[in-house]
């Protein structure tokens, strides 16, 4: 099946699109609904699929701005009508700005200064959302659509959009791993890893991160979606998450979930029995996983380690109630 607007650049696999159908018809029959999120576009490949390189063609060339309007004009026409779909997420962890020329977690005056000289180029993440969801409403008028903030969904990066996008059926989504040098594994290889709370590096300098560190990070979207009169159920924490071993992250999610639970914005953790990856599997506890889980993998058969609760879990677990 290809697009018949395709540029001969990419095209829409058969087979994939089978496997993507009967995953999806498999959580219909469980329940479950789900938000259709790639990891890639045409010009920006998932750098873990990419040689662990950061593919930045997209953010360079609009002549990939309508292949991947393309590609999900594809999709949508393919997905519409069916029950699992609870909405399209357009690109997970978008990053113009990383080879872009903004610093992360710049202040708010660079970051304005920035998009104003970006405004029209390739970089201009809204005007790439409009591109998409543009294409996407001629064949699908009513699926909820959710975009990311820059830099790789950072709270604090819809800071610079001078406005909302003009769908009013758009959700505006954040990821929370800050601070990332704390709450990412690699902390966990440091001679003396980082603790939460603690003082970390986060931008250009290190600061205290704790429970009242997370609730001023968290509100800046929230500042933002009132700045413009947007509503709070339309914002999403769509990831959020810290490595299970790390000292403190039983606090971490904590603070994180109920910054997120008083403001009363959807949100989701990462991750829930992850199949390939065990540093946020919380049910996991602090301890190590055994060989087997590895195996299993390696095999390609289910994993075999049994799932209890633990220290790590409870702040989620405890929200979820009777529907785990």
């Amino acid at each position: 099946m290809k697009s018949a607007r395709n540029t001969g650049l990419f095209q829409t696999i058969p087979k994939d699109l089978t496997t993507l159908k009967a995953t999806l018809d498999r959580a219909q029959a469980a329940g479950l609904k789900v938000v259709i999120t790639p990891l890639s576009l045409p010009g920006m490949r998932w750098s873990q699929n990419n040689g662990d390189r950061f593919d930045d063609r997209l953010w360079q060339d609009k002549e990939f701005w309508a292949q991947s309007a393309a590609f999900w004009r594809d999709l949508a026409d393919a997905l519409k009508d069916h029950p699992a779909v609870a909405g399209y997420n357009l690109i997970n962890e978008p990053a113009p700005e990383k080879l872009g020329g903004l610093a992360e977690h710049a202040d708010s005056v660079k970051m304005h200064d920035w998009y104003k000289k970006q405004v029209g180029s390739a970089r201009d993440l809204p005007a790439l959302y409009t591109t998409i969801i543009n294409a996407i409403r001629e064949v699908d008028p009513l699926t909820p659509i959710m975009v990311d903030a820059g830099w790789y969904g950072a709270a604090d990066a819809f800071t610079y959009w001078p406005a909302p996008l003009a769908d009013t059926r758009v959700l505006y989504s954040f990821h929370m791993y800050e601070p990332y040098a704390a709450t990412s594994s690699p902390n966990l290889k440091r001679a003396k890893p980082y603790t939460y709370p603690g003082i970390v590096p986060f931008g250009i300098g290190k600061e205290k991160w704790d429970k009242k560190r997370v609730d001023t990070y968290l509100q800046q979207p929230l500042n933002w979606a009132k700045q413009h009169a947007i509503p709070t159920n339309r914002l999403a924490a769509g990831e959020f998450g810290c490595v299970r071993k790390l000292p403190g992250c039983h606090q971490y999610l904590e603070d994180v979930l109920t910054a997120l639970d008083a403001a009363q914005v959807h949100w989701a953790f990462y991750s829930f029995r992850e199949d390939s990856w065990d540093g946020m599997d919380y049910e996991l506890g602090k301890e190590k996983v055994p060989w087997p889980y590895w195996k299993a993998i390696d095999d390609n058969r289910p994993d075999p380690i049994k799932r209890h609760a633990t220290p790590e879990f409870e702040p989620i677990s405890k929200r979820l109630g009777n529907n785990q």
